[in-house]
């Protein structure tokens, strides 16, 4: 399931003071998804360069495509530092990771979600993208709740973006989560989330409770 971001979207100037030591471990956990795969959930780092590019290259072209609306080859170094330019308040970012380690013996990426606020301070682009043999076992829809209750902590009501008409997946992702939609031409469908309204829903949901203890940083550090 793969969802264009905003990667070219300019920065908004964070008041962030730095982050404290525990930061990520306080956010950070395990997660057995439902077909019982192993993921470990935890904000990105700008350290993830190199992740992110094994990542990429495990994506099909229409994987590819759906993600970034271009039959993108690689990641420029210019995307790669939009895509690991985090400031945990304006730009966010879920990283999922894989228990079983790669070919390098580091544990591989295999879906990541994030916002980018906009100029409205209430609303953020978003983006969804989950590897090809990962997709179709519930982390779509798990790296999507938690932006969520991510964005609602840093005061972003409304999360937007764009979605191709034929990609049926990611747009049943987002129905599930409250997603409007409005054409938007050539092929695009513009949706928004009211995160309120999501929240409430999820309340009683399996991982609810986790994913809100990730976003306020709850999670006790292992």
């Amino acid at each position: 399931m793969n969802e264009p971001g905003s990667e070219t979207l300019p920065a908004r100037a964070s008041s962030r003071p730095p982050l404290p030591p525990l930061y990520i471990a306080a956010r950070s956990s395990p997660l057995t998804l439902r077909d019982g795969s192993r993921v470990l959930l935890r904000p990105a780092v700008p350290g993830d360069r190199d992740l992110l590019v094994k990542a990429f290259e495990r994506l099909s072209p229409e994987s590819r495509y759906r993600r970034f609306f271009a039959p993108l080859r690689m990641l420029s170094p210019s995307l790669l530092d939009a895509l690991t330019s985090i400031d945990y308040v304006d730009r966010f970012a879920w990283v999922a990771l894989s228990p079983a380690p790669g070919p390098d013996g580091k544990p591989d990426g295999v879906g990541v979600s994030r916002y980018i606020r906009l100029e409205d301070p209430a609303a953020a682009e978003m983006a969804v993208t989950v590897v090809d043999d990962w997709q179709g076992r519930g982390l779509g829809r798990v790296l999507l709740d938690a932006l969520v209750l991510e964005a609602l902590e840093n005061g972003i009501t409304r999360l937007e973006g764009d979605v191709l008409v034929e990609n049926r997946p990611m747009q049943e992702l987002l129905r599930h989560s409250g997603a409007r939609f409005r054409p938007a031409g050539n092929g695009v469908l513009r949706f928004s989330i009211d995160l309120p309204a999501r929240d409430e829903a999820l309340r009683g949901a399996p991982f609810a409770d986790l994913l809100r203890a990730l976003a306020k940083g709850e999670v006790s550090p292992r």
